[in-house]
C-alpha cells in the first residue's frame, strides 16, 4: 500500500506516477518491468518512488487493487436487469466488460498481464491474495440461474465459463489494433464472435 507521503501528494503528481507504473507493468509484466523506467517517465527520483511505496511489489499490488475497484464499479451489472438465460446473461455482461477494456486499453492490458502471471513467483502471491475474489463476479452472475438442465455442478459450470471467457477476451483484445476507437463497432463484433463460441460450448464439444 502507498505511504502517507504518497497520499499527501497532489493528485496530478499521483496520477503521473500511477500512469507511468501502469504503462510499465502492462508493457513488460511484473518481472521485466523497471522502476528505473517508471521514475524516468514520470520525472521523479528512484528514492522518491520508494518513499511512496515500500518496494516494487507494493506498487504492483496497489495498482491491481486500484484498477480492479475502478473496473468493478464501472462494469458491475444490475443482476435484476440481466436475462435469466445463462448464456444470454454471460453475453450481456461480457459485452459490458469488453467495452471497459476497449475504453481503457492500457489498464485492460495491465489486468490481462496480471492474469497471465500464472506459475511465476508473483503469480503465486496474486493467487494467494486474490484467488477467491477472481470467481466472485461469475458466481454472482450465476447465483439465480436455473442450472437443472446443465451437466456439472454450479462450481464446475462457473469455472468453465470463467476459463473460456478469460481466454476468449485475452485473444480478442490482442487481435485489436492499438488505435481502435469505435467501441460500439468492437462491441458488436465481440458479441457476434462470443455467441458463436458459446453456441459450440452450449451444444457440447
Amino acid at each position: 500500500m502507498p505511504t502517507k507521503v504518497f497520499i499527501d501528494l497532489d493528485k496530478e503528481k499521483q496520477d503521473r506516477i500511477i500512469d507511468a507504473a501502469i504503462n510499465e507493468f502492462a508493457e513488460y509484466g511484473y518481472e521485466n518491468s523497471s522502476t528505473n523506467r517508471i521514475v524516468k517517465t514520470c520525472g521523479i527520483s528512484k528514492g522518491s518512488l520508494f518513499k511512496y511505496f515500500e518496494n516494487k511489489e507494493e506498487l504492483y499490488f496497489y495498482l491491481i487493487d486500484t484498477i480492479s475497484v475502478q473496473m468493478a464499479s464501472e462494469t458491475l451489472p444490475d443482476l435484476e436487469k440481466l436475462p435469466k438465460d445463462l448464456f444470454d446473461r454471460v453475453v450481456e455482461y461480457s459485452a459490458t466488460e469488453i467495452s471497459w477494456y476497449v475504453a481503457n486499453p492500457v489498464k485492460g492490458k495491465f489486468i490481462i498481464s496480471v492474469a497471465s502471471e500464472t506459475g511465476t513467483a508473483i503469480g503465486k502471491k496474486i493467487i494467494s491474495r486474490y484467488g477467491e475474489k477472481s470467481t466472485d463476479i461469475y458466481e454472482s452472475l450465476l447465483k439465480d440461474i436455473d442450472m437443472s438442465g446443465l451437466h456439472g455442478s454450479r462450481k464446475e459450470v462457473t469455472d468453465i465459463l470463467r476459463w473460456v471467457l478469460k481466454g476468449f477476451n485475452a485473444d480478442y483484445l490482442s487481435s485489436l489494433s492499438n488505435d481502435y476507437i469505435d467501441i460500439e463497432k468492437v462491441k458488436k463484433d465481440y458479441i457476434k464472435q462470443l455467441k458463436s463460441h458459446l453456441k459450440v460450448l452450449k451444444s457440447g464439444l
